[in-house]
């Protein structure tokens, strides 16, 4: 049965069309504690969901939801290591990798050795290069790292990266490269020195058509400025699950660290696939993060369904989505150094829930994934703003801040976090025609001036949103953070009956781009296309 075929789903229904015309206004106003009754606390991190459109009502008919969508079972399967995973008949246990205690998922089928001999030799590995013993061309220690990938091989690493940013080494410049247009790596090899930089092929298979022709560019870039007897070996490292490709592509066997099939690549900044990352911050920071992560982990594991937080974000997200009609989450971060965060949450959130295929492969006959989309909070206020207030669409926020500034400059926080309070609150409550015209007629205008100015001056209000606050920007609280939304995806997934974990889609454009590229060269190649792709083919090659 189809969980919109149950009873609860079918209650939903009826409480959506009984509150639908309940402004959050009403709801703030009919009930003074609403803000404590619908706020939850992890560590550092408050999540306040009082201006989300729903009550208690609503909050205890999703939880009944995800009881009868087995969720604790699904939760229990994926923690024992099942293969939930069904398309790929693989196990989802990128919770194995901050985990800091063995056996995992258990005493016969343990990946806990693996994963901590893993984690020391990226710390040692990071550990030289920060303190100048890892060397490059003639001895001179490597002052620059590159990471090449792409997807989960980079937006993970370079989100944490750029959000940790001032914890980082002050004298290694960490880079990442994940597109195959030459104006990303380009410009940035020529502020490097060949001599002292290193590069990290980061990619599962090793065949990567992006990855590996940027990969290609590098080693021709340090051929081409050190000469063909360079030694590949001091300015190469990589992570695979094919290391003897690795080794072919000319890294040595010692710089190799392993990818495992059961670790997504949207899941996977916990693993080597965060060597870079590791670099930067440092092996203690990274442990840190992973702490963060792993105490989010026994959250969800264990906390009842209506106090976890990631269950109530989901169940927040679903009645969204599948009650409320919205077709986008807008994520609004008023923290630079989260700039990135959208852009991981897309990848995390779009490629694993965009499915319109159950489980059992029959057609899902409600809305799944959400477009996710965003921008840091202070920036789109001057932007796409305009649009959340009066732009008639409903569009579910996601507010994140920290209280502590991770660049403390006297009043800057202060004056970010009342913008950051302000938006969620003129998103809520917007303004009525009798409060615009109070605010009109202390303006000294005329009778005439203001019935013109009155229409464009109310603001509806009423579009949900929640607000994630942090202490600080610490690489705990971020860790958990991530974590957070890693679980919220899989919950919504499990009630919507879809794998969360693969991605076949992605593999669609990446088999069809390896059919045209040779065409480029080759006109005869080109028959079998459609007549635009032909087209298009044609006009680049005149």
């Amino acid at each position: 049965m189809t969980i919109t075929a149950t009873r609860t789903w079918a209650d939903l229904c009826a409480h959506r069309q009984k509150t639908e015309n309940i402004h959050l206004r009403e709801l703030f106003a009919s009930d003074p504690q609403r803000t404590e009754r619908l706020s939850l606390t992890f560590d550092d991190i408050l999540f306040d969901f009082s201006k989300q459109r729903v009550t208690p009502e609503t909050l205890a008919l999703l939880v009944k939801l995800a009881e009868e969508a087995f969720l604790p079972e699904w939760i229990g399967r994926m923690f024992a290591g099942d293969h939930i995973n069904v398309t790929e008949d693989r196990a989802v246990l990128h919770v194995a990798l901050r985990r800091s205690a063995a056996p995992f998922p258990d005493t016969q089928c343990d990946v806990m050795p693996e994963v901590q001999r893993t984690r020391q030799r990226m710390g040692e590995f990071a550990e030289a290069l920060r303190s100048g013993k890892c060397v490059g061309h003639q001895g001179m220690a490597i002052h620059d790292v590159v990471n090449i990938g792409i997807g989960g091989s980079d937006l993970g690493p370079k989100m944490v990266n750029q959000a940790l940013r001032s914890i980082s080494h002050p004298a290694l410049g960490v880079h990442y490269v994940s597109n195959l247009d030459g104006a990303q790596l380009a410009p940035l090899l020529q502020t490097l020195d060949p001599r002292t930089t290193l590069f990290i092929v980061v990619s599962k298979t090793f065949t990567t058509q992006e990855t590996m022709l940027n990969a290609e560019t590098a080693r021709n870039w340090l051929k081409a400025n050190l000469g063909d007897d360079v030694d590949l070996a001091n300015h190469f490292a990589a992570v695979s699950s094919r290391p003897e490709r690795a080794v072919q592509f000319g890294v040595s066997g010692e710089r190799v660290f392993p990818i495992w099939d059961w670790v997504g690549g949207r899941y996977s900044l916990w693993s080597a696939v965060g060597l870079a990352l590791m670099i930067s911050i440092g092996p203690h920071a990274f442990d840190e993060l992973l702490r963060g992560a792993e105490r989010m982990d026994e959250h969800f594991r264990s906390a009842p369904l209506a106090e976890n937080l990631p269950v109530i974000m989901a169940l927040i997200g679903i009645w969204n989505t599948n009650f409320l009609g919205a077709t986008s989450n807008a994520v609004l971060p008023y923290n630079e150094s989260l700039k990135y965060f959208p852009s991981f949450l897309q990848q995390l959130e779009m490629e694993s829930n965009g499915k319109s295929v159950s489980i059992s492969g029959d057609a899902v006959d409600c809305a799944t994934s959400p477009i996710v989309w965003g921008e840091l909070g202070n920036n789109g206020q001057h932007a796409f703003f305009q649009l959340l207030h009066q732009g008639g669409r409903l569009v579910p926020c996601d507010f994140i801040a920290s209280v502590r500034s991770d660049y403390p400059l006297p009043g800057h926080q202060e004056a970010l976090l009342s913008n950051c309070f302000a938006q969620s609150a003129a998103l809520a409550f917007g303004k009525t025609e009798s409060e615009v015209r109070e605010s009109l007629a202390k303006e000294s205008l005329t009778p005439e001036q203001m019935v013109d100015l009155l229409p464009h001056r109310v603001f509806a209000g009423n579009q949900p949103s929640s607000t994630l606050l942090l202490k600080n920007l610490s690489p705990a609280a971020l860790g958990s953070l991530v974590a957070l939304y890693e679980h919220k995806v899989f919950v919504q997934g499990a009630i919507w009956g879809i794998n969360s974990f693969d991605q076949w889609g992605v593999e669609l454009g990446k088999a069809m781009a390896s059919r045209i590229l040779p065409a480029f060269a080759d006109p005869s190649l080109a028959t079998g296309f459609d007549a635009s792709t032909r087209g298009l083919l044609a006009y680049c090659r005149r």
